[in-house]
Parts: C-alpha cells; sequence; structure tokens
C-alpha cells in the first residue's frame, strides 16, 4: 500500500546525517543528495535522523532545510520530513488560518485517520500551537461549517468490524428525512457522519440505496454550487471510498490551469506511507494515464524528482 522505497539495508543515520549536512555546505545545496535521503527513509527513520542530526550538529534539521531550500521543493521536503502527527497539526492549522477550501484539509485529517492517529494530531497541535485543534476549529467556523467540522476533529471512532442492522436502517431513514427537508446541518444528521464506525456508516449507506434507490451522495448534490454540500459528499466519500476522494484530489490539482501544488503535495506526503499505491492505481484506472506521468508533465526540477521519490517511481 505504501509506495515509499527504502534501501536493504538502510544505511547507518550518522551516515545519512554526515550525508546531509554535506548537502548544506560549500557552493549551494546538492538537492539529489537530500531527495536521495529523506525521499527514501520511512517516518521512523527521518525521525532518528532528526534527532541524530540536533545532537550531532546543534542545529534543528527542519531549520536547515528551511534556511537551504525554497518554493515547492521546500514545502514538499519539510512536511516530509516531519512527523504523521506533526504534519497533521501543521497542515491543520493551516487550514485554520486561510479559510478558503480548507475546511476540506480538516475535513481530510478528521476522516482518514484512525482514532489514535486523529487523537496523535490533536496532541501535536496542542505541543505545537499551545492551544487545541477544537479551539481553532470553534473559532475560525461559523454556521453549518462548524456544526460538522468540530464534532469530526474531536471523533474517536469505533473501529471494529461489528454492525447493528437495525440501527442501519433505522439511520438510513433518518439520512433520507433529513435530505428530504434540505435539513443538511441538522445535529442527527451529521452525529451519523461525525461518531458511527466506519463499517456502520457503510451498512447504513447500502441500506439507503437498497431502500431509496440512490446514493446517498447523489441525493446531497441538489446544488452542486453549495460549499457545504460539497463539503458533505466529500465527508462521506473520506469515511466509506478514500482512495477514490484523494484520487480526485489529485486529479483536479494536476488537470487544471496550473498545478494546484498545495493539494498534490499534501496527498502525496501524507498518503506515501499510507495508501498511495491504491490511489495511484485508482488515478491511472480513472485518467487512463500512469501518475508519475502526469506528474513529470505538470512539475519541474527538485519539486518533481521529490514527488517521483515519494510515489515509488523507479528510473527506466
Amino acid at each position: 500500500m505504501s509506495t515509499l522505497i527504502v534501501p536493504q539495508p538502510p544505511p547507518p543515520v550518522a551516515d545519512d546525517c554526515e550525508q546531509l549536512r554535506k548537502a548544506f555546505s560549500g557552493w549551494g545545496t546538492n538537492e539529489g543528495l537530500i531527495i536521495s535521503i529523506l525521499g527514501h527513509r520511512n517516518a521512523a527513520q527521518r525521525k532518528l535522523i532528526r534527532e541524530t542530526y540536533a545532537e550531532t550538529y546543534g542545529e534543528d534539521l527542519l531549520k536547515a532545510l528551511d534556511k537551504e531550500l525554497s518554493n515547492d521543493f521546500e514545502r514538499v521536503v519539510l512536511l516530509w520530513t516531519l512527523g504523521p502527527a506533526e504534519r497533521d497539526a501543521f497542515l491543520a492549522n493551516e487550514a485554520t488560518k486561510r479559510w478558503t477550501s480548507s475546511n476540506q484539509v480538516l475535513m481530510e485529517i478528521a476522516c482518514t485517520r484512525s482514532s489514535n492517529e486523529l487523537l496523535q494530531a490533536r496532541q501535536a497541535y496542542h505541543a505545537r500551537f499551545k492551544k487545541s485543534l477544537e479551539e481553532d476549529v470553534a473559532h475560525h467556523t461559523t454556521g453549518d461549517f462548524r456544526k460538522l467540522l468540530f464534532p469530526l476533529v474531536c471523533s474517536y471512532r469505533y473501529e471494529g468490524d461489528e454492525v447493528s442492522m437495525t440501527l442501519a436502517k433505522t439511520e438510513a431513514k433518518l439520512l433520507h428525512e433529513k435530505i428530504s427537508k434540505k435539513a443538511y446541518g441538522d445535529e442527527d444528521f451529521i452525529r451519523v457522519l461525525a461518531t458511527r464506525s466506519k463499517a456502520q456508516i457503510n451498512a447504513t449507506l447500502n441500506q439507503y440505496k437498497n431502500e431509496f434507490g440512490n446514493d446517498l451522495n447523489k441525493d446531497l448534490k441538489t446544488d452542486p454550487k453549495d460549499e457545504f454540500l460539497a463539503l458533505l459528499r466529500a465527508t462521506v466519500k473520506c469515511l466509506t471510498r478514500p482512495e477514490k476522494y484523494f484520487e480526485k484530489v489529485l486529479r483536479l490539482s494536476i488537470n487544471r490551469r496550473g498545478t494546484d501544488e498545495g493539494a498534490l503535495t499534501r496527498v502525496v506526503t501524507t498518503r506515501a506511507e499510507v495508501d498511495l499505491k491504491i490511489i495511484k492505481d485508482e488515478y491511472q484506472q480513472r485518467n487512463s494515464v500512469p501518475l508519475d506521468r502526469a506528474i513529470v508533465k505538470d512539475t519541474h526540477g527538485d519539486y518533481e524528482k521529490m514527488l517521483l521519490a515519494l510515489i515509488g517511481h523507479k528510473e527506466d
């Protein structure tokens, strides 16, 4: 499921740190050396590299990278070098500060991480920003967006496979009733999405389709320009078919006038060690083009090379 290619056996961490130090010294930075190391180390190895680098050279590796790199290449390397929980905290904090499509980023983190991963992201947020993610979401969102996002980021879902078909039937009827009344921000509607296990939500959505003839997301397309409805549909997709959700984010980030590097970088760095292989397969099936070819066509330079390393591209 991961696309990351780690050398076996990996070099000693002291050697990695020494090579990174060399990459920063002299005239100009050796970006290729940085990619060859950080682009091929897993989260545990990157954490050890950061710790050893700080002990050996008395400098935070992230600060060294920030001084040496720039633009999209800097962002992809810095995001990747962060641990998963730190990265989620950083992305979530960014999302609360500039409120455009950022509500999608918060929803994405809340719905595609395990309960423990989401808890760790909230703890990392607290440690880094000296306040809670819940506090920032409550402060920076309004109306139906707050009603949905606040319980999503606070969620701690059960992750077992057991489902109650009685509950699925009851809640399928409830969801249909609320959609019929266009009560999309109703707290009972949101409660189902924000608290039920993913297995239970799948059972409810299957029941919904069996009983009412349509996928729930199709019934949420009454107004394609409604941003809250778009967020609700994305929430349902994230909870049930995350690979389809992330394929769409990638497709929209690449197949447009001008690449959305922010979205492309976010998906690659957050999913490379999780399920990017499945997302890549979904992308090729949907677009008839391999993801690495689409990235080569739409990006360039060291940014392109780092993305290709993370998605597991092998040179011919």
